[in-house]
């Protein structure tokens, strides 16, 4: 069984984040979402809301793909969890040329930690390359429009969270 590990925070999930686990399933039986707890980012929703959010976001996924989607929380080392989950395959997203550069620096500590874990990159859509879950945030702080960031009941989340009616 081919299983991956697609590590983020998702604070919230985007449509960055679906587009790159929508594009992964074709290349894997199980998908494991690794949910980081990442108290260093100061999350605006805590681990248990991000999970089932992204499980609620991916049971729609499931219905359309043969791979197994499941969100797991860690909070140990990247490699560590990949082998816990029994990924051979580490899945990142990449947006610009910086992401490259940071991810590459981790790839290669990754493989001293663990050379049976392949990482494999996948580029954002072009529509979605802008899209990180701190612009998200901040765009709804300020009162912007987030419709084309997030789907409609990660929206209704967040601004519920900010205070901010829903329209």
């Amino acid at each position: 069984m081919r299983i991956a590990l697609y590590p983020g925070t998702f604070d919230p999930i985007t449509l960055g984040h679906l587009d790159i686990i929508r594009r992964a399933t074709v290349l894997v039986d199980r998908l494991v979402i690794g949910v980081a707890i990442n108290r260093d980012k100061g999350p605006m929703f805590s681990l248990e809301e991000r999970v089932v959010m992204i499980e609620a976001e991916c049971a729609k996924l499931s219905e359309q793909t043969e791979t197994e989607i499941i969100a797991h929380p860690f909070e140990n080392l990247l490699i560590d969890c990949a082998s816990d989950v029994g990924a051979q395959i580490i899945v990142r997203g990449l947006r610009a040329v910086a992401d490259f550069e940071y991810e590459y620096q981790m790839v290669g500590m990754n493989r001293v930690l663990n050379s049976n874990v392949e990482t494999v990159f996948l580029m954002a859509d072009a529509k979605h390359q802008a899209i990180a879950s701190k612009l998200v945030k901040e765009i709804a702080r300020l009162g912007g429009d987030i419709s084309r960031f997030v789907t409609p009941q990660v929206r209704i989340e967040l601004l519920q969270r900010l205070g901010r009616p829903i329209d």
